[in-house]
């Protein structure tokens, strides 16, 4: 199939990485890799393979990388676990009584609460963290790899675990929480990108998805400590699940940091002959011989993202690439990347999904609260799980409008049985079955399904800005929502109780709306085939429909190679 493409991989290999090296340049010297038809005749047996493979093939002959997608997406579990850790506290009686200030209820009793101040603050506290750390994962994880970048934050997460651990104040748990979600906001984003660009077309869905299992499985884990702990009428209450969060990194740091690079990041880096034995090591011997067909098709994609970058001027060196991802055809996937992973939060899902402490608000007791939550964590679980089987079955669009229509539906019930709830205690029962269904259907649709969508929708030239970007939209509104969710919810605020979920009904019903008319089918696209479909102006509607014909790649291969062609005749 022509001269071998690693022959000529080494020499512009220093050329590639340059951080000056412009968008031109980078084409240039990635056509000069291997003659441009040949790149594109390999490319062509690449994605009829990608087209042609079953699933049950996929799973045979990818079994390192999905292997390696599990590991580096694990990091999740330790983000699970705390995001429900501390909103679950509120409730604690333990926890109250150390950091929460004394309250008389309705009936003279005197409990505890968090004022909500520092309810709010300490639940925006991980995610200020957060967003510092998505926004420079965006550019670390570019310069550095994802292989490194999480090996370093792993370290940072032990360190930071110790300040909350022995946290004798509020203001000083208010400190350890924004610290530990520095790296927390790395591991959210760090495992989709990975995972997106090492999964075969028919994995893409399930390896994208799994990073919401991991969300459920930290949950779960950490509802069962709390279940486990809720008894013991002193500190190690609540600092025993505090500590337990040591437990995850030395091993995901062995495991991490034997991790194989991201083949599209070593490209990008001009390092092509390691790209090419990347490639061989996430997937079996048996496929080994098609190591060049997926590189090429790799090159071909980043040469076709390169020249829609050079129609638009852009420049994506360092900080660039953010700036970037609000320019021409990279606008639109970021609309869509930032609004699918913000619906998370819009749908209610500070309200509904952690529900602990409206249990506790609408009368439950202690014991069965946490039961509940318990139970409601499960069921998360068993939603993550139970959606991979609607992934290949069901394209991504129809499984995320679908599943929002009935959490809307869901919050509606929820507050119309809100008034009925005060007198009657089968009534308070009901909510929680709702707020239960609210769980089981997100977990099955919307929360499994924006992780894959986010990953499938960017381009592979902006993916980790574009993915860290998603993420910080999301990270926004959920700060917002963590402010505001306490006082709708704190009896001495505006303690609406069960009226809180028409609050967030009234954000559900136009995210339902937008994503109805503006969210594309990706299911069953290479990364190549999204990039034709954004750069046409296909409508989101026509996606899964429109057939791209193999002139359109062509096209694609003439415009490259003209732009090369005119660039060689101004420089002559």
């Amino acid at each position: 199939m022509g001269t071998d493409l690693k022959q000529h991989s080494v020499a512009h290999v220093d050329d590639l990485s340059s951080e000056s090296s412009s968008p031109e340049r980078q084409k240039d010297l990635l056509a000069e890799a291997k003659g441009i038809v040949d790149v594109y005749q390999q490319a062509d047996l690449a994605t009829e393979a990608e087209h042609e493979m079953t699933l049950k093939e996929a799973f045979r002959d990818h079994k390192p990388a999905i292997f390696w997608a599990i590991v580096m997406a694990a990091t999740i579990v330790m983000e699970g676990y705390d995001n429900i850790l501390t909103g679950s506290f509120y409730a604690y009686p333990q926890f109250q009584k150390t950091f929460g200030q004394p309250f008389s209820d309705e009936n003279g009793k005197i409990t505890y609460q968090l004022s909500t101040k520092w309810q709010s603050s300490l639940g925006a506290a991980s995610s200020v963290g957060s967003i510092l750390g998505i926004f420079f994962n965006g550019y670390l994880t570019e310069r550095f790899g994802h292989r490194l970048v999480i090996n370093v934050s792993l370290i940072f997460m032990g360190a930071f675990i110790f300040i909350v651990f022995f946290a004798r104040s509020i203001e000083v748990l208010l400190v350890g929480q924004i610290l530990c979600g520095i790296p927390w906001g790395i591991f959210a984003t760090i495992g989709i990108s990975y995972a997106s660009e090492i999964a075969p077309l028919q994995l893409r869905g399930y390896l994208t998805a799994i990073i919401n299992l991991y969300w459920a499985t930290g949950q779960f884990i950490a509802a069962g400590v709390l279940q486990g702990m809720v008894g013991v009428d002193n500190k190690w209450s609540y600092k025993v699940p505090y500590a337990l969060q040591w437990m995850w990194v030395v091993p995901l740091f062995v495991l991490t940091y034997l991790a194989p690079d991201s083949p599209w990041y070593l490209i990008r880096k001009g390092k092509l002959e390691q790209a090419e034995h990347s490639i061989r090591r996430l997937g079996s011997k048996r496929i080994a011989h098609k190591a060049k067909d997926s590189l090429a098709l790799m090159i071909r994609t980043t040469q076709l993202e390169i020249e829609q970058d050079r129609k638009n001027r852009a420049e994506l060196g360092g900080w660039k690439g953010y700036i970037e991802c609000f320019r021409g055809t990279n606008l639109r996937r970021t609309e869509i990347m930032c609004l699918s992973f913000a619906g998370q939060v819009l749908s209610g899902s500070s309200f509904a999904y952690s529900p602990s402490y409206f249990f506790s608000q609408a009368g439950l007791a202690s014991d069965q609260v946490y039961k509940l939550n318990l139970g409601t964590t499960g069921i998360a679980f068993s939603g993550t799980v139970c959606s991979w089987f609607l992934l290949n079955r069901f394209g991504r669009r129809t499984i995320y409008v679908t599943g929002f229509f009935f959490l809307v539906l869901f919050l509606f019930l929820i507050g119309v049985l809100a008034k009925p709830a005060e007198t009657n205690g089968a009534v308070k029962w009901a909510q929680a079955g709702l707020t239960m269904l609210w769980v089981s259907t997100y977990a099955l649709t919307i929360g499994p399904l924006a992780f894959t969508i986010t990953a499938e929708t960017s381009a592979t030239r902006v993916r980790a800005q574009s993915v860290c970007i998603a993420r910080n939209a999301y990270n926004l509104v959920s700060l917002i929502s963590q402010v505001v969710e306490p006082y709708f919810m704190n009896p001495g605020a505006a303690n609406l109780k069960g009226l809180t979920a028409f609050v967030w009904f009234a954000t559900a019903l136009p995210t339902l709306i937008w994503s109805y008319f503006r969210l594309p089918e990706t299911k069953d696209r290479t990364y190549e085939e999204l990039d034709i479909l954004f750069e046409k102006r296909i409508p989101a509607r026509k996606f899964a429909s429109y057939v791209i014909q193999k002139e359109d790649r062509r096209a694609t291969a003439a415009e490259v190679a003209e732009s090369r062609d005119e660039k060689e005749t101004t420089v002559d």
